[in-house]
């Protein structure tokens, strides 16, 4: 019956969402429907040491920094690589301001998930703060939001997919 056919397709569509899906929920999709948690914030004279250790606690990638209530900067793991570690500083004198990374893209909550991926993605990017229109701080997205929320639109493909038997897999590891 040609009734069932069509309703049978639509079924499949939904559950097997194919690229116009794909491309019109990272379209549609804000920003703010993707982040998970409320940003960590720090004044820019909190310390090194004690920024770090508030990452260490709460397991996170980065914190905003802020001064005079508006966003001045971004802290991150690749700051602590690339501007703490092998350096000679005092971690309980050191304000952040001086470690984080001044001015930092951002974008609204509003923004589409597209729009982010790609400046994620061409600028080498993990994380980009979220700002209001006043510039105040709201939240962060990271690539793992993006990740988790790509894997959600089409978690069953990606749970289904057989293992290619022809791979061939290394006796040693090397890397991460």
């Amino acid at each position: 019956m040609p009734g069932d056919e069509d309703e049978h397709e639509s079924l499949l569509d939904e559950e097997h969402p194919g690229p116009k899906d794909l491309e019109s929920a990272l379209a549609n999709t804000a920003l703010s429907e993707v982040v998970s948690q409320p940003p960590l914030i720090v004044s820019a004279t909190t310390t090194l040491g004690a920024t770090v250790a508030l990452m260490q606690q709460q397991r996170r990638a980065c914190v905003l920094v802020e001064e005079h209530g508006s966003l001045a900067g971004i802290f991150t793991e690749r700051d602590v690589l690339m501007k703490v570690v092998g350096h000679s500083l005092d971690l309980e004198r050191t304000p952040i301001s001086s470690c984080m990374t001044r001015d930092p893209l951002t974008l609204p909550a509003d923004a589409n998930v597209a729009f982010a991926l790609s400046k994620m993605v061409l600028e080498g990017f993990r994380h980009i703060p979220l700002v209001d229109d006043d510039g105040r701080p709201t939240a962060v997205v990271s690539m793992r939001n993006l990740i988790e929320y790509l894997g959600e639109i089409h978690s069953r493909e990606i749970l289904t997919i057989p293992p290619d038997p022809n791979q061939v897999r290394s006796r040693s590891r090397e890397g991460a």
